[in-house]
């Protein structure tokens, strides 16, 4: 059936209306006269009555704005560098991203929709259809945030305008999903990632769990790190550094054993990748200052302003609807006796004996410890300041700091 405004004149609704004000038909009447229902005909009786000298039935559609040539102009622009990028086989880009597009659009001061982009896309060839996803199953599995960590690291050449890779180390808590550290270091090693879980803890305290895979960085593996099959020593055996230090902490240590156990991490990673090394190679960044500015504005991007696919909420929005509640497992970070420094809990430790002359050796160097006796057994914290190009050893003895030094850092080797 037509719609009212074409089927009846203004004056033709208004006397039905008012006759049913002056009582002379009934509301079944005029219904039925109409062919409408009992809610449009109260609606449009109390406009009737409201202002019935411009009571009409007639309404104006708006017509879409029509998309400017100067925005369409952009819009193709932004398409055919995108396309100009999964087109290098050098960068790490294999489909094109739309919201990514629009993001950029808005820096631009021109706000346009998704589907428009996608339109248009279709219509230069710049567009791909989806491929089919195995289904993962993305349920959250903790309940506090704080319950579990997951922490890994990824590298990759970030920007095709660098000749070097570097290593985006991330730690996201699972229940919130929000990621609480990320940033740039030129290797993956022990001591990048042992500053990125003082970080973490220093800022939010000491969780229940970390999850990590099986890199040799957090666990030693019998058949793989070892030349030659030793039956006394098996997987685990060997406690690395960084293993040292979460059982200092209390931390318990949960490993991934493939890529696919560690979805939730892998997924904000392949995010990342994809909004940092476009932005770094459409404005041809290739320093990694540069880019970890690339990397805040995501970080806020996805923290703040993104409604998560799996919990529905905004990260941080969850993270601090937690932690108001009190829906938190993390621990306030404190220094656990003897030490009294946190340069003796987020370091790297070695074992050594004073010799016959009080001294011990260090890649190298020797080095007085005037307060130990001779031939005793001590534990030497070593602390890299990559800055300075120093490294700070603190000799530690029955509980108590022996000696102190900084070394030069060169020439120093230290073993998982």
């Amino acid at each position: 059936m037509t719609q009212l405004h074409k089927r009846f004149s203004d004056q033709q609704v208004a006397f039905l209306l008012h006759a049913y004000s002056c009582r002379l038909m009934g509301r079944e009447e005029v219904e039925e006269c109409l062919h409408i229902g009992k809610t449009r005909f109260f609606a449009l009786w109390k406009r009737c009555q409201a202002s019935p000298d411009s009571f009409s039935v007639a309404y104006d559609r708006p017509t879409p704005g029509r998309v400017s040539p100067e925005v369409e102009a952009a819009i193709e622009t932004e398409l055919l560098r995108d396309k100009s990028l999964i087109d290098d086989p050098d960068i790490p880009i294999s489909g094109y991203n739309y919201s990514a597009v629009r993001d950029r659009l808005r820096k631009q001061a021109i706000t346009i929709s998704v589907n428009t982009i996608i339109d248009r896309a279709r219509k230069l060839g710049c567009h791909e259809p989806r491929k089919k996803k195995k289904t993962h199953d993305r349920e959250v599995l903790t309940n506090s945030i704080g319950a579990l960590i997951q922490h890994d690291g990824s590298t990759h050449r970030w920007s095709p305008f660098s000749q070097e890779k570097w290593t985006l180390i991330t730690s996201i808590d699972d229940y919130s999903r929000m990621l609480l550290f990320a940033d740039f270091f030129p290797a993956e090693t022990t001591w990048a990632h042992i500053q990125a879980t003082q970080a973490v803890i220093e800022t939010f305290g000491l969780p229940l769990r970390y999850y990590v895979d099986s890199l040799r960085v957090f666990r030693f593996v019998q058949g793989r790190d070892s030349f030659w099959r030793n039956h006394v020593l098996r997987t685990d055996d060997v406690e690395t550094q960084w293993g040292k230090m979460m059982d200092l902490l209390g931390v318990d240590v949960v490993y991934a054993l493939s890529p696919q156990a560690k979805g939730k991490v892998e997924r904000p990673y392949r995010w990342l990748q994809d909004r940092i090394v476009r932005t770094c190679a459409l404005e041809g960044i290739g320093q990694v200052a540069d880019a970890r500015t690339v990397l805040r504005e995501e970080l806020q991007r996805y923290n703040d302003c993104q409604v998560h696919s799996t919990t529905k909420e905004i990260p941080s929005v969850r993270f601090a609807k937690a932690q108001a509640t009190g829906n938190t497992l993390f621990r306030p970070f404190s220094l656990p006796e003897p030490y009294t420094s946190p340069k003796d809990i987020f370091c790297l430790r070695e074992k050594r004996t004073t010799n016959a002359y009080g001294r011990i050796s260090l890649s190298n160097h020797d080095v007085r410890i005037a307060n130990v006796p001779l031939r005793q057994k001590v534990d030497v914290h070593l602390v890299p300041d990559f800055a300075k190009n120093t490294m700070q050893v603190r000799v530690w003895w029955q509980g108590t700091l022996a000696h102190s030094v900084d070394l030069p850092l060169d020439g120093f080797t230290v073993h998982l």
